[in-house]
């Protein structure tokens, strides 16, 4: 009897593991970016942080049910991570900093998948 969450094969549940991490990153930066005085000036990357947690849970739910659609779902995600990331680097704080460092993990991880 298998253990949920290791059902899949191993380059998938790095892949889901991934995107699990970055969907909470995402989560958090977006939370404290709306507490920053500059909130302003942080829309545009608010709304990446959205389409990240987004993209991420849907990847997570096509490679957990092994769907034929994963590899392409993959192949956006690993887009999406990727502008992301580069969206949150224009900021200075800690929280923007870590979450694109695991925003392009997440890119890598899902350019990996779609292949």
């Amino acid at each position: 009897m298998g253990i949920v969450g290791t059902v899949g094969n191993e380059k998938m549940q790095s892949c889901i593991d991934a995107c699990m991490k970055c969907l909470q990153a995402c989560e958090e930066c977006l939370t404290l970016c709306l507490g920053e005085d500059d909130v302003k000036a942080r829309v545009n990357c608010i709304k990446m942080l959205g389409d990240c947690i987004e993209i991420c849970c849907l990847a997570i739910k096509y490679m957990s049910r092994n769907s034929s659609y994963a590899k392409q779902i993959c192949a956006v995600c690993a887009t999406i991570c990727d502008a992301c990331a580069k969206d949150c680097e224009m900021f200075q704080d800690s929280h923007c900093k870590k979450c694109a460092e695991i925003c392009k993990i997440c890119a890598e991880e899902c350019r990996k998948m779609s292949v």
